[in-house]
């Protein structure tokens, strides 16, 4: 498997394994407000650090558990 690390992909790549890993939960994510009911807002505003190359999938997920991302 291919490193998802900001320093080893390009923002098309990050986007692609965003939108690859959204389907993996079983829903579309089109008006599915699934994570916004969890209280972690929108799917596209709560990875786009990741996709922006500004944080790591693993600490955004870190900072969703703890009730960081809103």
């Amino acid at each position: 498997m291919k490193s998802i690390l900001i320093k080893d992909t390009t923002r098309e790549e990050r986007e692609q394994i965003v939108r690859r890993s959204l389907r993996a939960c079983g829903s579309e994510c089109d008006g599915c407000s699934g994570c916004g009911s969890l209280g972690g807002g929108s799917v596209d505003s709560l990875y786009q650090p990741y996709i922006d190359g500004e944080k790591e999938i693993a600490q955004i997920n870190a900072e969703y558990r703890r009730g960081l991302v809103r």
